[in-house]
């Protein structure tokens, strides 16, 4: 086994198990990364020196193959209704069977962090046979730097083999795929899938899972603090604006997708961002398409235009789900502590293709606790096959396939938080207004972006609002604040921009009734006062 790099010379792969007759690379830095993902094949440059791979049939994520291992540590913890179990026995199997695999591979190592907070970090070290992934994966987590690299030692281990093949017979999987995670031993073997989120996610699974013990909130959402030091998060399911809306040249980036919420305030899980980049441009998402082209940037599945080799943001034709993952840096106005204060404003945001919510809402500490276990979003028609109208997407805790407790446990632990640090809580709608998806429009980015800087500045503090009849929070009425030019104050009432008064009343109530429908399962989690903060389907508006 040859070994090159830099790492620990008391904590080489060999001390969880693992061997190769090939090479062996710890913690390579992006040019040597390239030139391997190059030369191996994996990978191709575009035009403005991003690297770009294609990631075959899984363009996402298969929360279908993911396993939790179901013994005398997860048995009471963790949340059986939502994880799926596998047994320690086929566990074992399954990690011999990767280490024979591994053994005659190229093995590429990453030394990383989870985690801003020295108190609550977790140190992981990730094991991929792809160069590319070996980078994204270091865009993604905390870079130790030289020194601490001498003395690091992993409390996670992360074996990521795209080319393993599970058995479902001997590994007690659903397919070929898995990703299967020994919270005891914290251990992930990622193997069948080529889609790299796959070991973000696995690092936020695991401290899903260890935060809440120790009192300590995780949280799917962006953040980004004021010139003030106003720290403001957001709270949303892909494709709702969670990215786009916490980078702000005004505010400073703390992040993007994962943070956790402790006694000395937020801190970031990560050291990079991981855009969705479908139909990105540099006028909607200056920032944003700066960081994705640019040396050093991943692209995922986002198609080369042939003779220029420049990215085609606008190219849907190998998934919806196209992505770039860069370090947090490339954001020029972004926090290299990766900590801020506790927040003064939580922003929970839903891409409403049902064109019923309105642009933004004022929620109780009820109502949050709510609307944060419902964690609603909609699919649009056509997004999916057989998907015909908008459908409702509701994802507890607005990440519930990374949750490992009852979601209850992460409601009761932010509703404390609120209540103790008098937190103002929004409800954002990016999705459509004037109707539904194909007979409205998208929430003009102009007019949503102005909303909210009047929220977290505290300009709506003022604003006269009104109860809404269907839903309960509180709407405002007029914004004297936001440019008219900006903003269209009838857009603050969503079923004014209607022709069809009658249908936005029949699309509310169905609406309503579907969120009455999901919260039955928390109805026994939760006190009198979130039961009240339900909305109720009314027989007209008022």
């Amino acid at each position: 086994m040859q070994e090159f790099g830099q790492w620990n010379r008391a904590c080489a792969i060999g001390v969880p198990g693992l061997t190769t007759g090939r090479s062996v690379h710890y913690n390579l830095h992006a040019p040597d990364l390239y030139a391997q993902a190059i030369l191996r094949g994996e990978a191709e440059l575009s035009a403005d020196g991003a690297l770009v791979a294609y990631t075959g049939q899984h363009t996402g994520r298969s929360p279908k193959d993911k396993f939790i291992v179901r013994d005398e540590t997860t048995q009471a913890a963790v949340w059986w209704g939502a994880n799926q179990a596998m047994a320690p026995e086929a566990f074992e199997r399954l990690h011999a069977d990767f280490a024979a695999h591994a053994a005659e591979r190229d093995l590429f190592v990453q030394d990383l962090v989870g985690g801003a907070d020295p108190a609550q970090k977790l140190p992981v070290r990730v094991v991929t046979e792809l160069a590319w992934h070996s980078l994204f994966i270091r865009n993604l987590l905390i870079r130790p730097g030289a020194a601490e690299l001498e003395t690091f030692v992993p409390d996670m281990t992360i074996i990521d083999l795209p080319s393993f093949r599970a058995d479902p017979a001997r590994h007690g999987t659903r397919s070929e795929t898995v990703i299967a995670i020994d919270l005891a031993r914290m251990i992930v073997l990622i193997g069948g899938t080529a889609y790299a989120g796959e070991m973000k996610k696995a690092v936020f699974t695991a401290l899903n899972h260890l935060l809440p013990g120790r009192g300590v909130m995780p949280m799917h959402c962006s953040a980004n603090v004021g010139p003030g030091g106003d720290t403001a998060v957001f709270f949303g399911l892909s494709g709702t604006g969670k990215t786009t809306l916490s980078a702000d040249p005004s505010r400073m980036l703390i992040g993007d997708d994962e943070h956790g919420w402790g006694p000395d305030g937020i801190f970031n899980f990560e050291g990079g961002c991981y855009a969705k980049c479908i139909r990105l441009s540099p006028e909607a998402e200056p920032q944003i398409f700066a960081a994705s082209t640019r040396f050093g940037a991943v692209l995922e599945n986002v198609v080369l235009e042939p003779v220029t080799r420049k990215p085609d943001f606008d190219d849907e034709s190998k998934t919806e789900n196209t992505r770039s993952a860069y370090p947090l840096p490339f954001i020029p106005n972004a926090s290299m502590s990766g900590r801020a204060g506790k927040p003064k404003n939580i922003v929970m945001l839903a891409a409403d293709a049902f064109g019923v919510m309105p642009p933004i809402a004022r929620l109780t500490p009820a109502q949050a606790m709510y609307h944060f276990l419902s964690g609603y979003t909609a699919k649009v028609a056509g997004t999916e096959r057989g998907v015909t109208e908008p459908t409702p997407e509701f994802s507890a805790c607005f990440g519930s396939p990374f949750l490992t407790r009852h979601p209850s446990e992460y409601g009761a632990l932010l509703k404390r938080l609120i209540a103790e640090h008098d937190v103002s809580c929004w409800l954002v709608n990016t999705g459509w207004t004037g109707g539904a998806h194909g007979a409205g429009s998208r929430m003009p980015i102009k007019a949503t972006r102005a909303l909210l800087s009047a929220a977290l500045g505290g300009s709506l503090d003022d604003a006269e609002f009104r109860t809404d009849p269907w839903f309960g929070f509180a709407v405002p009425v007029d914004v004297q604040c936001i440019d008219p030019a900006i903003l269209d104050p009838t857009i603050l009432d969503p079923r004014s921009t209607w022709a069809d008064k009658a249908a936005y009343d029949r699309q509310a109530k169905k609406l309503v009734g579907m969120f009455i429908d999901n919260f039955a399962k928390f109805e026994d989690h939760v006190d009198d006062a979130v039961l009240g903060a339900a909305p109720r389907a009314l027989e007209a508006a008022e």
